[in-house]
């Protein structure tokens, strides 16, 4: 074992004494203090310094000054103490900063090493997806989109059901002020969006009808897509963002770097302190993490066995917990062994580099330490451009002065061009070529020849040479270069004049000499040629090239790096100054002699890079930190390896000299944060990767499970209180585990119980029982439209378990209930305020009544729809206790029960503008089971039942008059005729009391109004009175009063109306027929007057009316009275139909009984008929009184509605007609008839077919009269054609049944 005092000493619990003193600095380890930046520190001693200088100086000059200057200085000396105390405020504020960043960057070196080799906790995969959040602008998108479907500017084609229901979602969900809260807090995904539709338009489509052939269910699918569509709108779900952001992939499983990532922004960690880190700590090396465990294990085994020996535990509940602290700190650390035992050697840890699905889309995130994306040299491809331009050649003397010259260039491995020729006294050609190439560092050769002259030589003479390695960094300008001469040449002073021009291709970022080092490559530190090259857009490489090679010696890939300044390092010859890349597991040193080449190459890398950390040369730096009054805040390490005691002192501290229950409270709050701004609807919910390092974090470092989820539940309550929404079943939890913990049931093993996990829990304890309470009594704002699913009913529960007074006593459900009570009794106050603040409602008692009944009616619509919400969304979650609920609602309507009265009170006398109020609340509390004739109901029917007795009084006198006055001046033409002509006749005006009426409901328009049904043609009066007596009875109808007895008496009164007013309508009708029937002519001009067909008409429909108006409904008992009353009245009416019919019948067989009398002149034997004989009489008498028959049966059959009537009409007058013709010709039996009387009976008998056509039986036709007279007109006929031959002119009875031509 290693000496726990040793400087390796890394492991073991926290010492008892040294937990008193982290609080203030936790991260203050050993070499803590040796982190501090040496400039900063400078700085602010100086700082402070100058400070007391100035106060001294102040004070040793306060008393020699001057007595007039007193005031003055006195002001100075306190605008100067102001300054001083914000200078102070302003550096404590800077120290706390700092102190907090070293407090998180060595919660950070913690975390890194669970991540990098975690041996006891893994990433859980069974954990449900969290939904995507809902911001405040995709809300108003989807209004947006909502609103233009219900204007009809979408594609989508729907019906009218699905527009009501998409209309009611918008106006009840989507602009409700708590789902703009629901959304603000955090908490609502779109499947919260759609659940709320689909309950909603469920029961919608329980109460449509059903449909053959159509499915509620497909009904409920076509609907849900339709919905789908709206919400999506126009956006393309194809279209994906090309660089995915870590928290979209966070529900996932993550790898290492992500994890690294993750937390970085979780506790503010820059990018380069991380990779500091990451090096110092050796996170790379399998080996030296595994190591490093095994120290930290066996310090915690050292520290057990020292609290053993000191005995300085804990405060416990129990001092028999003291040993058990030992053992449990000891069985902790063996199983911390066990897992760190069962790790394979071979892999050195965990299997830990699970990888998110390749995606094409985002590689540049998801392929992190993918060793398939590392660059290849055959990756990098460059391609420069050359121009040689030759101008002149100087120092020429070995050549005659006209002999010809020329120069040739060329590019290694290219081809070769000429210039022109010129004359050796004069070299000058200024030609141009043009070249391409692949190679960094290119070999560029010019030769200048001169012709030979010998016959025999096959190649013209080379007089000198030069070559040249241009690159894009050299000068543009043509230059002298000395060129190379053959031996013994005489031109020892040779010099060609040209220039070598390289541009630099659009991917090459930057070149230049360098001398580097790594540990991954460039191993060697010497001078080579670098080129940075993007071969990406997110890919950049540092390359080294020889020369005329294409491809790169070695490349560095700069993904991840982080590029900065650095001091001179001792040990490297070669270069003046320096800069260094630095990442996780590798460290590059770059040198150059030139301080403006620096600057050039560290900007270039860090552009490449795209780090966060912008670098800052030495000089600047300093500058900066050293000038002006207050340091700026620095991190606690630097990037410079020359000052790494920052580093150092986190990675060396030891673990057991930290409180880590306290380090783990900082990382679990801040993770939380993190968690609740990401944007995922997590409800508290932690990720996977979360869990995963939390999980280690506790397992390694010995965090208890009850300080764990104690911190867990403040967090948790924290954003609750902040109006962020947290599923209560993870507070269930939390809370289940620390109760089970502190009542001694170990649910982590843990037996012990300390004195401030006590405390701590029932701090909680009460802390939560008033959110839960709170929680409850705001339950429409706190879980608005019962999202999240479940949460009231988790609520409710977790209120239960909180009540316990330990873990196995259940709470008695009367207090239960109790608080509960409590709560909704609150909740009505609450909820009922916000609504007259949504409303803006305000109790005005100086307003008008119209006015005030108006907001009644308003308020009333929305006290209703808040109760059906409460029932929809939240009363399965009270369904323990639906009697509280139904108090609640009681309370709620008491409230507005207050309001109504008030502005009930206030309205006129016999005003009847309250009953759509009444009808409004009794139409939604009568079909409430709880709610039915409650105390609100009853109190509703109090208010209304003397304002109904009153109404139907005053109708049944106003009916009751209107019928008086109006057979009064009744004319009994049909309304049909009346509205034919409108614009001469005037519309009947209905009689009215001298009060105000309550309008009748228009349920139907008054059939005194038009013709609406064609086969209405009664009186003005009885129209209006059958139409008033209907509409009084629909409208007491849709009161649907809730009592019975009273419903009972209400509908018995109204039929007795009825059957009354129907009595005085028959009776008014009889006696008006009676006295038209007595001024009736009794000869053939008599016509049937549309009055009388009116009166029948009237009659038919009061039988009609009678059967609707007059008769109870089936489920009611209907006594012998009531039975005896109604047959009275409906055989009133038929024994009026009976007395009409026979009194019209009389008056029609009266004619006819005139028409006989006529031909008994020429009864044979008598004076007159001696005379009458010498006469040739016409047959007008026969054909006046047929046309009299055949225009009364057309006026009847048109103008009176009930075809059973007609006939019954026309049966009696065929009947009565045979008869007295029959009688006619019984009494003059013993008589031979005169030739007109023979004629003008036949011509009578032949309406026969009248009659026939009219639709009168043949049974009735041929009876026995009809026999009798045929069979005497037959014989007369015979006699009369013995007699006089054609005397009858061509009439006789064998045509009878066939009409005259």
């Amino acid at each position: 074992m290693l000496d726990p005092s040793s400087s390796e000493d890394t492991g073991g619990e926290s010492d008892p004494e040294v937990v008193q003193e982290t609080p203030r600095k936790p991260a203050a380890g050993p070499a803590g203090k040796r982190g501090n930046n040496t400039s900063s520190s400078t700085c602010s001693n100086t700082s402070s310094s100058s400070s007391r200088a100035r106060g001294q100086r102040r004070q040793s000059a306060a008393p020699g000054g001057a007595p007039g200057k007193g005031a003055k200085d006195s002001k100075a000396t306190g605008e100067e103490e102001e300054e001083e105390e914000e200078e102070r405020k302003e550096r404590e504020r800077i120290q706390k900063e700092e102190e907090e960043r070293k407090i998180k960057l060595q919660i950070y070196v913690f975390v890194l090493r669970c991540i990098a080799y975690p041996f006891n906790a893994k990433q859980p995969t069974d954990m449900a997806r969290r939904q995507q959040k809902v911001n405040k602008q995709q809300l108003q998108a989807v209004k947006e989109r909502f609103l233009a479907f219900l204007n009809g500017e979408s594609q989508i084609v729907a019906d009218e059901a699905f527009c009501n229901a998409v209309r009611s979602y918008y106006e009840g969900f989507l602009k409700s002020e708590r789902v703009s809260r629901m959304v603000h807090s955090g908490g609502c995904s779109a499947s919260d969006f759609r659940e709320v539709f689909k309950k909603n338009i469920e029961r919608r489509v329980r109460s449509l009808p059903e449909i053959d052939g159509l499915s509620k269910e497909t009904v409920l699918s076509s609907w849900i897509a339709k919905y789908d569509a709206i919400y999506r709108g126009d956006e393309d779900m194809r279209r994906q963002p090309q660089r995915a952001h870590l928290s979209v992939v966070s529900e996932l499983i993550l790898s290492k770097e992500q994890l690294y990532e993750m937390f970085q922004q979780i506790l503010g960690i820059r990018k380069f302190e991380h990779q500091l880190l990451y090096n110092a700590c050796q996170l790379d090396n399998v080996d030296e993490q595994a190591a490093q465990i095994r120290r930290e294990l066996d310090g915690r085994l050292q520290l057990a066995e020292k609290i053993s020996r000191e005995r300085r535990h804990p405060k416990f509940v129990s001092a028999d917990m003291e040993p058990l602290y030992v053992e449990e700190l000891r069985s902790s650390v063996n199983l911390l062994m066990a897992n760190l035992e069962s790790l394979p050697v071979s892999k050195g840890g965990p299997d830990f580099k699970q990888k998110l699905k390749r995606s094409s889309i985002n590689n540049s995130f998801l392929d992190m330490g993918d060793e398939g994306d590392v660059l290849s040299k055959s990756d990098v491809v460059l391609s420069f451009t050359l121009e040689i331009v030759i101008v002149e050649v100087q120092g020429l003397k070995s050549v005659a002065p006209n002999r010809v010259v020329y120069c040739t260039m060329e590019v290694e491995g290219g081809e070769k061009l000429q210039t022109d020729q010129a004359e050796a006294s004069r070299p000058q050609w200024g030609t141009q070529g043009d070249f391409t190439t692949a190679h960094p560092l290119p070999s560029v050769k010019v030769k200048l020849f001169t012709e030979s002259t010998g016959v025999l030589a096959l190649e013209d003479k080379e007089l000198g040479r030069v070559v040249m390695n241009p690159t894009t960094n050299g000068p543009k300008q043509a230059e002298f270069h000395r060129m190379v001469v053959p031996k013994n040449s005489q031109d020892t002073e040779l010099k060609i004049k040209l220039a070598v021009r390289m541009d630099k291709p659009p991917n090459m970022k930057h070149s230049g000499y360098l001398y580097a080092v790594g540990q991954r490559v460039w191993k060697r530190w010497k001078k080579r040629y670098f080129v940075l090259v993007q071969v990406s857009q997110y890919t950049f490489a540092m390359c080294s090239y020889r020369e005329k090679k294409a491809e790169p010696q070695e490349l560095m890939q700069l993904e991840g790096y982080t590029v900065d300044y650095c001091d001179p390092q001792p040990g490297l010859q070669g270069g003046r100054v320096f800069f260094n890349a630095v990442k996780e597991g590798d460290l590059v040193m770059f040198a150059c002699d030139d301080e403006q080449d620096r600057m050039l190459w560290v900007q270039a890398m860090y552009r490449a890079t795209g780090q966060s950390y912008k670098p800052v040369p030495p000089t600047q730096s300093k500058t900066t930190n050293c000038r002006g009054g207050l340091p700026k805040p620095a991190s606690p390490i630097s990037v410079d390896p020359s000052q790494r005691r920052g580093v150092e002192g986190l990675i060396s501290a030891a673990p057991c000299r930290f409180d880590h229950a306290a380090l783990f409270s900082v990382l679990q709050k801040q993770t939380l944060q993190h968690r609740m701004s990401d944007s995922f609807s997590c409800l508290g919910w932690f990720s996977p990767g979360q869990v995963f390092v939390l999980d280690e974090y506790c397992a390694r470092y010995g965090v208890r499970g009850c300080h764990r989820h104690l911190s867990y539940l403040k967090d948790l309550m924290d954003n609750s209180e902040n109006s962020a929404l947290v599923d209560p079943t993870l507070l269930h939890y939390s809370y289940a585990f620390c109760a089970s913990h502190v009542h001694g049931n170990r649910p982590d093993g843990m037996g012990t119980v300390t004195v401030d996990e006590k405390e701590n829990f029932e701090a909680v304890r009460g802390r939560l029982m008033s959110l839960l309470e709170n929680q409850i009594t705001h339950f429409r704002y706190c879980f608005p439209f019962g999202r999240p699913d479940g949460a009231l009913k988790a609520t409710l529960s977790l209120q239960e378990r909180v009540l316990m007074k330990d873990i196995t006593t259940p709470v008695p459900q009367e207090e239960m209930k109790k608080l509960v009570q409590r709560c909704l009794e609150n909740a009505a106050q609450i909820n009922y305020s916000q609504l007259m603040e949504y409303a803006q409602i305000k109790a005005d008692p100086q307003a008008a009544p119209e006015k005030r009944l108006e907001d009644m009616m308003r308020l009333g619509e929305l006290c209703i729809e808040v109760l059906q919400q409460n029932e929809e969304h939240h009363s399965e979650a009270f369904s323990w206790w639906p009697e509280l609920m139904a108090e609640h609602a009681e309370a709620f309507l008491s409230l507005y029960r207050a309001h109504m009265d008030g502005a009930l009170q206030v309205q006129p006398v016999d005003s009847w503008d309250s009953f759509p109020l009444f009808q409004l609340l009794n139409n939604f509390l009568r079909l409430d089971l709880h709610l039915c004739n409650g105390t609100f109901h009853k109190h509703l029917q109090d208010l209304f039942v003397p304002l109904v007795v009153r109404y139907i009084d005053l109708m049944e006198s106003s009916i009751a008059q209107s019928i008086q006055r109006g057979f009064e001046q009744e004319t009994w033409q049909s309304v049909k005729s009346l509205t034919n002509n409108l614009a001469s006749v005037p519309l009947p005006k209905v009689p009215s009391l001298p009060l105000t009426l309550p309008p009748m409901p228009s349920f139907s328009a008054p059939a005194w109004m038009g013709p609406l049904c064609e086969n209405t043609n009664g009186s003005a009066t009885s129209e209006d009175l059958f139409w008033k007596l209907d509409a009084l009875q629909m409208f007491v109808l849709d009161l649907h009063w809730p009592e019975p007895e009273f419903a009972k008496h209400l509908e018995q009164r109204l039929k007795l109306m009825a059957s009354d007013m129907m009595e005085a309508c028959v009776k008014r009708t009889k006696s008006a027929f009676d006295s038209k029937m007595q001024k009736a002519s009794k000869s053939t001009d008599f016509r049937v007057a549309l009055s009388v067909c009116t009166m029948f008409n009237v009659l038919m429909d009061a039988k009609k009316q009678c059967s609707k108006l007059c008769v109870l409904d089936t489920g009611q008992e209907i006594d012998k009275q009531w039975q005896q009353y109604h047959s009275k009245i409906d055989v009133l009416i038929d024994e009026a139909f009976k007395d009409m019919i026979s009194s019209l019948v009389t008056k029609l067989a009266a004619v006819l009984d005139g028409v006989l009398s006529k031909l008994s002149r020429y009864d044979e034997g008598t004076f007159f008929s001696s005379i009458l004989s010498f006469t040739k009489p016409g047959m007008d008498l026969a054909d006046t009184y047929i046309t009299f028959i055949r225009q009364n049966q057309d006026v009847l059959r048109d103008r009176v509605n009930d075809e059973l009537y007609v006939e019954k009409v026309f049966d009696q007058w065929y009947s009565g007609s045979m008869k007295v013709v029959c009688v006619w010709l019984t009494d003059r039996l013993d008589l031979q008839l005169h030739t007109y009387q023979l004629k003008t009976l036949i011509k009578i008998v032949k309406t026969y077919r009248d009659f026939r056509l009219q639709g009168v039986l043949d049974v009735v036709l041929n009876n026995k009269s009809y026999e009798t007279v045929y069979n005497r007109l037959t014989v007369e006929e015979a006699t009369a054609a013995v007699k006089s031959g054609d005397g009858l002119q061509g009439i006789s009875m064998r045509d009878s049944d066939e009409e005259d031509d």
